[in-house]
């Protein structure tokens, strides 16, 4: 089942739907990155991409060091 997911960015309202299961950690990121109730400017979006990337980034970093780890044991 689908969940409507919205965030307003230079005063336009956005609309998404997400798997149910995924919508409430979706909501709960978006609250960390934007103001949820409010209107967002474009600079807050670029600033949460670039906080995520990094964290994928960092995410990889381990992921590719526990890989290595593993394989030279």
């Amino acid at each position: 089942m689908k969940t409507k997911v919205s965030l307003t960015i230079n005063a336009k309202r956005y609309d998404i739907d997400v798997e149910d299961d995924f919508a409430q950690f979706l909501t709960a990121h978006m609250k960390q990155d934007f103001a949820f109730e409010g209107n967002n400017d474009l600079k807050f979006l670029l600033q949460a991409y670039v906080r995520k990337t990094f964290a994928l980034y960092e995410q990889e970093k381990q992921i590719n060091a526990l890989i290595d780890r593993l394989e030279n044991h």
